[in-house]
């Protein structure tokens, strides 16, 4: 029987958390995120013939009416709705929690190593106040981005239309970016920013551009001949552009007239970087952080792919670096940098894809402070941006938008 997402090792856990780990993990559909329920026949769990497990309603919903057929959100098999069949192991795993005595359903806070937690936004744990998305809202998305503090959310993903605008609410406004490579249209999006004046600007990999929209969709320029290919893109708080170029090795410093659709400067701020993906900006210090993801010969005896963080002033001097491997050595907690943001008051955050996690590097001043910010409700985060002591996280793993907060009982202040 296979789940999707799967749940993550469970080797360093105590038994309340296991139990934890398999109420999140297993014991709710991962479409809707309700609790499977052997009970309503609408939350019973249903076995497809890919092995994916999810609830009747969600079937009955993703399914087409007369040819009763879908396509499975997690592998994309084609199965036949009379395929299904009831997916006995989880009611059975059901009752058993049942019998034992009730743990807590407050998300709990892995902290794991035995790390302190610093000031601020790390001083409580982070709770899961709303998710949205969900498949068929968001396929396989890969970027996130917000529009000033309006807090308006910018994804780009794998659906016909590019790229899509949810409410703080996440009530979906509109979408826009046709699938293609004609003009204005998207082929492959990796990331998106948004500029200062409102401006959706997304990296093509498909296209091997930089493209820029307004915030209704509107294409005002493409940019193909300076890129060989675009990766992470990012923005100032003077509305220049930050692009890292995976093939090139280089960070672009890049103006434009939004209004003439023109380029007015378009130069290299770093060069020599291996494999440069993600890129983020401190609207507070100027700061720029670049995550590279080392090639083999780089890597350690254990041939695990590595990355490695620099962090540059605005001046585009290198002020610190550190690597995923150097961190696992320092603090004895395995860490696969994969994302980067900044906090609101200047602290680096990156995203733990493979563990499902997101940590704080605190400000970088005396080498990194490891603080674990979310650990739970997360299969495989891609995105992130901060705002008003708020993350705002993607997750490629089940299609959705998270929104993490110090308070539980309050919404999010946007």
């Amino acid at each position: 029987m296979a789940m999707s997402p799967g749940p993550r090792s469970c080797g360093s856990l105590s038994p309340e958390g296991i139990l934890r780990e398999i109420q999140i993990n297993l014991m709710e559909c991962k479409v809707c995120f309700e609790k499977f329920c052997t009970q309503q026949r609408e939350r019973r769990p249903q076995n497809l013939s890919c092995g994916h497990v999810l609830c009747l309603e969600c079937i009955t919903a993703l399914s087409h009416p007369l040819l009763r057929k879908l396509e499975c959100p997690f592998c994309r098999q084609l199965c036949s709705v009379d395929s299904t069949s009831h997916c006995q192991v989880l009611s059975d795993l059901q009752e058993l929690l049942l019998s034992r005595s009730p743990v807590s359903s407050a998300p709990p806070h892995r902290a794991k190593g035995g790390l302190s937690l610093s000031a601020g936004l790390t001083s409580t744990a982070l709770h899961l106040y709303t998710a949205f998305g969900s498949w068929g809202t968001l396929i396989n998305p890969t970027g996130i981005a917000i529009l000033g503090s309006s807090g308006t959310i910018v994804v780009v993903h794998d659906e016909e239309m590019r790229v899509v605008v949810f409410s703080p609410q996440g009530r979906k406004l509109h979408s826009f970016g046709r699938r293609g490579q004609a003009n204005g249209e998207i082929c492959y999006p990796v990331d998106v920013a948004v500029t200062p004046c409102g401006h959706v600007v997304v990296t093509d990999a498909g296209d091997k551009a930089m493209k820029v929209f307004t915030s209704r969709g509107n294409h005002v320029l493409t940019v193909k001949d300076s890129f060989q290919m675009p990766w992470g893109v990012d923005t100032d708080n003077c509305g220049y552009l930050l692009v890292s170029d995976i093939l090139a090795g280089t960070l672009f410093h890049v103006k434009v007239d939004y209004v003439h659709g023109v380029i007015l400067e378009h130069h290299t701020s770093v060069s020599d970087l291996q494999h440069p993906k993600a890129v983020a900006c401190c609207p507070v210090t100027g700061n720029t952080a670049v995550m590279e993801h080392l090639t083999d010969d780089t890597h350690p005896p254990d041939r695990q792919q590595h990355t490695r963080l620099k962090v540059f002033t605005k001046d585009f001097h290198l002020l610190h670096q550190t690597d995923s491997f150097s961190l696992t050595l320092q603090s004895s907690v395995r860490l696969n940098m994969s994302g980067v943001a900044f906090e609101g008051d200047g602290d680096v955050i990156v995203i733990d894809s493979e563990q499902g996690m997101v940590w704080s590097l605190g400000k970088l001043h005396n080498g990194p402070v490891l603080t674990p910010l979310v650990g739970d409700n997360l299969i495989r985060p891609v995105g992130l941006v901060s705002l008003n002591n708020m993350l705002i996280i993607l997750d490629s793993g089940d299609h959705t938008v998270k929104i993490y907060s110090a308070k539980s009982d309050t919404g999010p202040m946007i």
